[in-house]
């Protein structure tokens, strides 16, 4: 039987947009609007089971009903364009779901839906209308029904003439007389002033129509209701003809048309996989999917019998999967590879890895080009089993990262989705979830490791396209992909730990921990588990009757913010915070320390995360070595325990001094800026002399806080609330501060004003050496977003530059340490600083080597000045 279903395109699509927060794909391409618009679709045609389906739009802002009424919708804003941009995307989805969809000028989807339904319920078909708009609901007869969306974008209230009668006590077609008395805002349907919906209705049921209250208004009770309708008449009359959809509309398609067979996935799955839709991909069935998307992949799997044959495959180029059995590569076991060349496909179990010594060359040969996933990963887990890993030239984990590094994820299996390539297993389906983690069968486990080189070597030429689309191309293989490398070696390499000294510290803070509990007992009146949150504000406010600040749903607050405002209100309170400190420091520094060093080494092994921060810079993980901390003595004296590998050889820093800010004055080219580096003068007292107008000698120490806290503020952007809090001054004090910055350092105005001006043009920012970060929110409505959006494209470039500058150096003195055959290595690099293993006859060349590549890596309009120390533990080098 016959189902025929219309949708309301723009109703559906805007309910949509607002429902949902602004989704972007990896190329800031909007999606909300499309995303929702798609999860309705599928659930219609999962529900509804249409033989005939059409989607009508809006053709435009004007209509016939303009030449009756030119205010007609009249305070409707602009569409954002947000929104109208999406509106291609969803007609193309259409397509691509084989469904038909419809405009025509001069009318609206109504009319359009108005006519089509009057087609088919004179043929006898079961129709359905699916929009917001409840004029709709005129067109309700014995076979037209109407869903009528509800809240979000799923839920749907179906209306016969039975559900109207019981809901408003009225026939459907009263629905338009509705609107001639009470109007309708949204259209801009003026209505007779003063009536509203109650007053319409019983109007209605005691008249029946419009023209009949009009007629009878001498019945109607009430002498102010009599002189509202007999004053606007005309205005009743014409809105209820504006509200009428007309429905014999000149359309180029009929029902019968629209006939709809079922979607493809095969033309379904690409365009969700680049709009980035997964978990709509998930609803559409696996099996589906793996007929027309997933087909099957023959491969071979390694033995001592087909090795000869297999040696044909390793060619050049091929992809290459390292499969670990853990996330920690350090320790992980090494399951096997996964290889695609020209020739084929196949996969390597671990054992045969071991015992193939023509693939261990083939790896190890910098003259056969490798593709990869996270090369890093891949070269150090070999390396800990004695394989070199060599000619690694692309990583789809690099090039995602760097076509897009606001993306949430670069997994394989989300970088084949963006890509369009075949769907791809996650390995937590695989594997398990943590602690699961479980092996499966051999079968198992390499198909799913080639259908990972399968995908490497389909993605790779995509990514490779838009890296030179980017202009990208300097940034990947001069810089990131030489770099991954060079920290692979650094972590394998590792930090030497003293635990002796680690272990005596844990001691002594145990101490200090004991007497700070005794201290604390006694200010309170009673021993108490202090770490409990519970027992310590019975404490604080109820024994202690201290103010309560703030309430959780478990009683009140004893979290830091709010110790931190009550320091002054009880001597308890300095105690409790920094017995906090010390703890943390125990346990996450000393304890967690000592678990991360590896027996057989001695060394901890961090893993550098190169893929991960917006900005491009390094973060570190499996211990964070870059957070360390330096505020309290007992923290910055945990750096005692981090010591040279070798007897007779030292630690060696090399610090950027204030890198941020002399780029910024080469990027902004201000004038001031420029002189006062060139000069060397302490930028801080330069910025006091210039605001405050003072000279250098009647500089304070106050004055130069306060010209730090604006320097480096407004690197990041910072508002005079953030800087009002930064220094404890009123927000009108910051605000006269910064005005009065902006007004002596005006290229750094300009430039803020002009960089801001081109993110809102482009939709991204770069930094000196081209790395993208894209900012879809730059040009949002909502303020708060597009506020953060403009900071983040003020400070992006100084940053981002400054990531940028540091690996520069690290690729640039690695090489030289290896054309120079020095012992020396780099072991850490912690934002501007670098650390260096050294051994004392080296000293001296490494004292000047590490500056001079540091300072002349990158050319500036201002000098470049690198701070360098040396010591016998790390605390000593700083």
């Amino acid at each position: 039987m016959d189902k025929f279903l219309l949708i309301d395109g723009n109703s559906i699509a805007n309910r949509a947009f607002y429902a949902l927060p602004l989704l972007t794909n990896h190329q800031g391409t909007y999606t909300n609007a499309v995303y929702g618009f798609t999860t309705m679709l599928l659930k219609l045609l999962e529900e509804e089971k249409p033989t005939h389906i059409i989607v009508a739009f809006d053709a435009g802002k004007i209509t016939f009903r303009h030449s009756d009424y030119k205010e007609y919708k009249g305070t409707r804003s602009k569409t954002p364009s947000e929104l109208s941009e999406q509106f291609p995307l969803i007609k193309e989805l259409l397509t691509v779901f084989g469904i038909s969809h419809v405009k025509l000028e001069g009318y609206e989807a109504d009319d359009i839906i108005g006519t089509l339904t009057k087609e088919s319920e004179e043929d006898g078909i079961d129709t359905y209308v699916v929009t917001g708009d409840k004029d709709m609901l005129q067109l309700v007869s014995s076979k037209v029904h109407v869903l009528l969306t509800k809240k979000g974008i799923t839920e749907v209230e179906a209306y016969d003439e039975n559900q109207i009668k019981e809901k408003y006590g009225l026939t459907p077609k009263q629905i338009i007389d509705l609107k001639g008395l009470m109007g309708d805002s949204s259209d801009n349907i003026p209505g007779v002033p003063g009536v509203g919906e109650k007053t319409a209705l019983k109007l209605l049921q005691q008249f029946g129509t419009v023209e009949e209250v009009i007629e009878h208004i001498g019945e109607v009770s009430g002498k102010k209701l009599q002189e509202k309708l007999e004053g606007n008449k005309d205005k009743a009359l014409l809105s209820k003809s504006l509200a009428t959809i007309k429905r014999d509309v000149p359309l180029p398609i009929k029902w019968q048309d629209t006939k709809y067979v079922g979607y493809q996935p095969a033309k379904v799955v690409p365009l969700l996989k680049h709009l980035e839709f997964k978990s709509l991909l998930e609803k559409i069935e696996v099996s589906e999917i793996e007929e027309s998307v997933r087909e099957e992949i023959t491969f071979e799997i390694a033995n001592q019998k087909n090795l000869g044959k297999l040696e044909e495959y390793l060619t050049s180029p091929g992809s290459v999967v390292i499969e670990l059995a853990g996330e920690n590569y350090h320790q992980a076991e090494l399951l096997g590879l996964g290889i695609k060349t020209d020739k084929g496909q196949f996969y390597v179990p671990a054992s045969i890895l071991y015992s193939w010594d023509r693939l261990k060359n083939w790896l190890q040969d910098k003259r056969t080009e490798k593709w990869t996933y996270d090369g890093k990963r891949g070269k150090v887990a070999l390396r800990w089993k004695g394989i070199s890993f060599s000619g690694i030239t692309m990583d789809a984990l690099i090039a995602s990262y760097l076509i897009n590094p606001s993306e949430s994820s670069h997994r394989l299996s989300d970088i084949a989705l963006r890509m369009g390539s075949r769907t791809l297993l996650e390995d937590e389906k695989v594997y398990g979830k943590g602690a699961k983690f479980c092996i499966p069968e051999e079968s198992v486990l390499a198909k799913h490791v080639v259908e990972k080189a399968v995908i490497l070597w389909e993605v790779i030429p995509r990514l490779k396209q838009e890296i030179c689309n980017s202009n990208m191309e300097s940034l990947y293989g001069d810089l990131e992909q030489p770099l991954s490398l060079i920290l692979g070696e650094m972590e394998y390499y590792g930090f030497t730990i003293d635990t002796e000294r680690l272990t005596e510290m844990g001691k002594e803070l145990d101490i200090q921990l004991a007497k700070l509990s005794e201290d604390i007992y006694r200010m309170a009146g009673e021993p108490f588990n202090i770490n409990s949150p519970k027992q310590l504000a019975e404490i604080l406010f109820d024994r202690l009757k201290l103010p309560v600040l703030k309430k959780t749903k478990t009683g009140y607050s004893t979290s830091a913010d709010v110790l931190e405002k009550l320091v002054d209100q009880h001597e308890i309170i300095p105690c409790l915070l920094h017995y906090r400190q010390l703890g943390k420091l125990k346990s996450t520094y000393i304890e967690g320390l000592l678990k991360a060093v590896n027996e057989k080494t001695g060394k901890i092994h961090t893993i550098f995360n190169q893929a991960l921060t917006a900005t491009g810079r390094l973060s570190s993980t499996e211990p964070n070595l870059q957070n360390i901390p330096i505020r309290l003595e007992e923290g910055r004296r945990i750096r005692e325990a981090f010591i040279p590998s070798h007897e007779g050889w030292v630690l060696l820093s090399a610090d950027y001094s204030q890198i941020e800010l002399r780029i910024l004055a080469h990027i902004s080219g201000d004038e001031k800026l420029i002189e006062a580096f060139n000069a060397d003068m302490d930028i801080h007292t330069r910025t006091a002399m210039d605001v405050f107008g003072v000279p250098q000698e009647q500089v304070t120490s106050l004055m130069r806080r306060q010209a730090k806290a604006v320097n480096f503020g407004i690197v990041y952007g910072i508002s005079d609330y953030g800087l009002s809090q930064n220094l404890n001054i009123t927000r009108k004090e910051a605000a006269e501060f910064i005005e009065r910055y902006f007004q002596i350092f005006k290229g750094v105005k300009t430039y803020m004003e002009d960089i801001v001006k081109q993110a809102k043009k482009d939709g991204f920012v770069t930094t000196l050496l081209n790395r993208r970060r894209f900012l879809p929110e730059i040009n949002s409505k909502n303020f708060n977003l597009r506020s953060f959006a403009e900071r983040t494209a003020m400070n992006t470039p100084i940053q981002g530059t400054a990531a940028d500058i540091i690996k520069l150096a690290m690729v640039s003195i690695n090489q030289r340490l290896i054309d120079e055959k020095r012992k020396s290595r780099m072991i850490l690099q912690v934002h501007d600083e670098l650390i260096f293993d050294v051994p004392r006859e080296e000293l001296g060349d490494m004292m000047s080597l590490v500056p001079e590549v540091m300072e002349k890596v990158l050319s500036l309009k201002v000098p470049l000045k690198v701070d360098v120390s040396f010591g016998n533990t790390w605390a000593e080098a700083k």
